[in-house]
């Protein structure tokens, strides 16, 4: 039976859920332990050990023959080789974001993606949009308008993050469901390796990397980024297919909440007033795409259910 189709939900798919977006909300905690490297190093390092750690998963999975089959389609490449590009943009971003005391602003771009993949769905899908999801994008414009106007500067991190992830997402759908989470992360990172080990070349060669040199913790933190990248997309994509697109929906703000927290009470900053009303403008608008969202589910259910009706007369 599929656990999507019972009124109870599934404890193992609610369990991978929290798991995936607790360990995406402490990520900014975790980055802080790869000082001296740089953003573009520690990325380098990322992409390339998870690689290494998808290598693994698909070896364990048997699942070879899935990442072999990415590789008879044109387009699934193309679309892929893509999304990595915008994955390598998100990843960089984040961790500047984070290693330059903008974690809050990191946190408001995760906010701020759904409202994203919705103007995405008008401008790109052609999507006809409710009026509760209008009143929602408007309340997030404000948002970025009294942010940019009260802090002086446009929140640029909280802008390509959000923006960067929405047009993965959107990539991703794309593909289909055709392509796993382990496989396709594979290709991805495959197709950024080349880069990221040339950097890691050129930055050794000039004498640069702290790989080896910055003492066997930090180095070894630089090998588990590829545990931290890969681990929650797997329980991602269990939670995906155990539980209602709407748990799953409501689960991704936890991220985001945790970024917030550690951003402000561990990293120490700072929350002028235009912030707070800039955050506010954004959560009225989530709250505002969440009731629309259960209302759609609702009408959505109360016409399957006439139509089952009928046809069984």
């Amino acid at each position: 039976m599929n656990p999507q189709s019972t009124s109870a939900l599934d404890p193992r798919g609610l369990a991978n859920g929290v798991s995936a977006y607790l360990l995406w909300g402490v990520l900014p905690l975790y980055f802080t332990l790869l000082v001296p490297a740089g953003p573009v190093e520690i990325i380098a390092h990322r992409v390339l050990w998870s690689l290494v750690f998808c290598a693994v998963v698909l070896t364990v999975g048997r699942a070879w023959g899935a990442f072999a089959a990415v590789f008879r389609s044109g387009r699934t490449i193309g679309v892929l080789g893509l999304a990595a590009v915008l994955l390598a943009v998100n990843w960089l971003t984040f961790v500047y974001g984070t290693l330059s005391g903008h974690v809050v602003d990191a946190a408001l771009g995760y906010f701020i993606n759904p409202i994203v993949t919705v103007a995405l769905a008008v401008l790109v899908l052609r999507e006809r949009l409710r009026r509760l999801q209008w009143i929602a994008l408007g309340f997030s414009v404000l948002a970025v308008v009294v942010i940019t106007v009260g802090v002086g500067r446009l929140p640029w991190v909280a802008l390509t993050l959000a923006f960067s992830f929405g047009i993965y997402g959107l990539l991703k759908n794309r593909v289909g469901r055709s392509v796993g989470a382990a496989p396709s992360l594979a290709v991805e990172t495959l197709v950024l390796a080349p880069v990221a080990a040339g950097y890691l070349l050129w930055l050794n060669l000039a004498g640069e990397a702290t790989f080896g040199s910055s003492g066997a913790g930090q180095a070894w933190a630089l090998v588990g980024t590829g545990v931290i990248t890969a681990l929650p997309l797997l329980f991602f994509g269990e939670a995906a297919r155990r539980l209602p697109l709407s748990v799953v929906g409501m689960l991704q703000y936890l991220a985001p909440i945790l970024q917030f927290l550690i951003g402000v009470t561990v990293l120490h900053e700072t929350m002028p007033p235009a912030r707070w009303w800039g955050f506010g403008l954004v959560w009225v608008a989530l709250v505002l795409l969440t009731v629309d969202g259960v209302r759609a589910g609702r009408s959505q259910r109360r016409l399957r259910g006439v139509e089952q009706a009928a046809l069984s007369r």
